[in-house]
């Protein structure tokens, strides 16, 4: 077996790239024979400048690991640490004057965390909080779909969101739920201060105990005949909108 019991398989030359520049721990990599490029020039440049084992092999054997998606790199890595929800939180205070967090409530799907991932570090965000059970989990294929964006966010997994929640808002957050059942739009509501925002699954939606503990609850405008989009796209419309709002109020804009 390719995979060790302490490791996982990071795959695709951009998110391998991604992890050595954020300082993760990579304890081997391994190449496609022949591969040449500006990427693979600049991947052997970073792994031989940290000292990163390496070893070049033939496509059969990154296919037995990860068939047809490794782009000729695949690299071993520790198994993610999740962080204390209380650290991500700090470590939200510490970086930022105004830290954007997201909550996934119930999102399983771990190409819908990738895609998350990636435009929450795109937005300069500081984290995301998931439930120990029923929330997706950082593997080789969520790290994939963020483009090695999970290797640079925090990622906190709570047994019960609600104590997440109290935690944010003890802490000067507002936490916001996104659904359709909302009244007001989310450009009607104030994302320029320390802000969760909670994003349901697409089936089930956000459950009652957190749209109760909700400071405030927005919509993401619909007009065609489909009656909602995918987490991903959705998040990204609201982290966006809080970044316009952050834009206008500091004259940006």
């Amino acid at each position: 077996m390719e995979e060790q019991q302490k490791t996982q398989h990071l795959f695709g030359i951009h998110p391998v790239i991604e992890a050595i520049r954020a300082g993760k721990t990579i304890e081997k990599v391994l190449v496609k024979q022949g591969m040449d490029g500006p990427q693979y020039r600049e991947l052997m440049s970073l792994v031989t400048s940290a000292r990163i084992q390496y070893q070049f092999v033939p496509v059969e054997r990154l296919n037995r690991i990860e068939k047809g998606a490794h782009q000729g790199v695949v690299a071993y890595i520790p198994k993610i640490e999740y962080v204390d929800h209380e650290v991500l939180i700090n470590n939200a205070l510490t970086t930022s004057k105004a830290p954007l967090v997201v909550i996934l409530d119930g999102v399983s799907d771990v190409r819908n965390l990738g895609a998350i991932a990636r435009t929450l570090e795109c937005t300069g965000g500081s984290g995301i909080i998931l439930p120990a059970k029923g929330g997706a989990a950082i593997n080789a294929e969520a790290i994939k779909a963020s483009a090695g964006a999970l290797m640079r966010i925090d990622v906190a997994k709570v047994p019960n969101l609600k104590l997440a929640a109290y935690s944010l808002k003890h802490n000067g957050f507002k936490i916001i739920s996104a659904t359709e059942k909302a009244e007001r739009k989310i450009y009607s509501v104030d994302m320029t201060g320390p802000c969760a925002i909670v994003m349901g699954s697409e089936g089930k939606g956000i459950s009652k105990g957190m749209l109760e503990l909700s400071d405030e609850t927005a919509a993401v405008p619909m007009a065609g005949g489909i009656s909602s989009l995918n987490v991903s796209v959705a998040t990204a419309m609201v982290l966006y909108e809080a970044v316009r709002q952050r834009n206008v109020a500091a004259g940006n804009l």
